[in-house]
């Protein structure tokens, strides 16, 4: 398939700081990846770079074989990042038709309102006076406004109430069915694991896994004994003493135990006496690898 995005061998530093130290990767076209890393491991950084809105310290960076700033490029990409600015004084439909008149092809008023979930109350609105889950909405009508073959998200759902965080998804994957090309950060790991069909992770400005989600799981060899207990202090304080335990933490009133031997771990429960219920052993969790791969490492930008 076609590589939309293209980074070779880029670095980026700010003085003395290197916050992304000589990655390199490629996006085919119609791909759905996830960009994940604790804060400060150089994944905004990368996704500026591939915007166009920081140049690399060293190596090279192409959108459709074109530098990011060329205007050809800029006309086939949309961008909803972290924080909305609105322009003052000008009302919510008004925001969408100036944006609108950026680009060669794009997307009719209409079908804005329509993807996005924007009500008529809402467009009539000053720009400035919106919550904070209509300027999501207005960010994600913007991005969307050119009809952009390639589409950044950086946090999209932050702040967004669990309905409208599965709205959103639900909108992404119908963009996802159209081809279009779809690179996201987010802090909420499941929503890595549920629609991304490719995860980069990042720690301390380098690339430290890069695969399938489920592939990414599987190269871990740690597993977890997970269960229930009416005395959950206790529980997690004797299993935590296990030598065979690596990590221990709870979760939705489940205790997790994650470990390279779950034989082990199940037998030490078992013969102490544990009062456990509803035990179930499962593959590597997202979070768990997320954790392994950069607990060791402290990260930059």
């Amino acid at each position: 398939m076609k590589k939309i995005v293209e980074v070779k061998n880029v670095t980026k530093c700010f003085g003395k700081t290197t916050a992304v130290n000589d990655i390199s990767l490629t996006i085919k076209k119609g791909s759905t990846v996830a960009i994940l890393g604790p804060n400060g491991a150089g994944k905004t950084t990368t996704i500026s770079m591939m915007l166009g809105l920081l140049e690399p310290t060293a190596g090279e960076v192409k959108l459709f074989g074109e530098d990011p700033k060329q205007l050809t490029v800029r006309n086939r990409i949309g961008a909803m990042l972290q924080e909305v600015s609105v322009i003052d004084q000008l009302k919510v439909r008004e925001v969408i038709e100036l944006f609108r008149s950026y680009y060669t092809h794009p997307l009719s008023t209409e079908e804005l309102i329509s993807v996005t979930g924007l009500h008529e109350d809402v467009l009539k609105k000053w720009a400035n006076k919106l919550s904070g889950g209509q300027k999501r909405r207005l960010g994600f009508a913007l991005a969307l406004a050119g009809n952009p073959d390639l589409l950044f998200f950086d946090e999209p759902t932050v702040g967004l109430d669990i309905t409208a965080r599965k709205n959103f998804w639900d909108k992404v994957s119908m963009l996802k069915t159209q081809g279009k090309t779809i690179i996201f950060t987010t802090h909420y790991l499941q929503e890595a694991d549920d629609f991304s069909e490719r995860i980069i992770l990042f720690n301390n400005g380098e690339i430290v896994a890069d695969g399938k989600p489920d592939d990414i799981k599987n190269n871990i060899s740690t597993r977890s004994v997970s269960f229930q207990s009416r005395d959950k202090h206790a529980a997690m304080t004797l299993v935590e003493s296990f030598e065979e335990v690596i990590h221990c933490y709870e979760k939705e009133d489940r205790i997790y135990a994650v470990t390279n031997d779950t034989d082990a771990v199940l037998a030490k429960v078992f013969s102490q006496g544990l009062p456990v219920k509803h035990v179930f052993v499962e593959q590597g969790r997202l979070e768990e690898v997320f954790d392994l791969l950069t607990s060791k490492q402290k990260g930059v930008l």
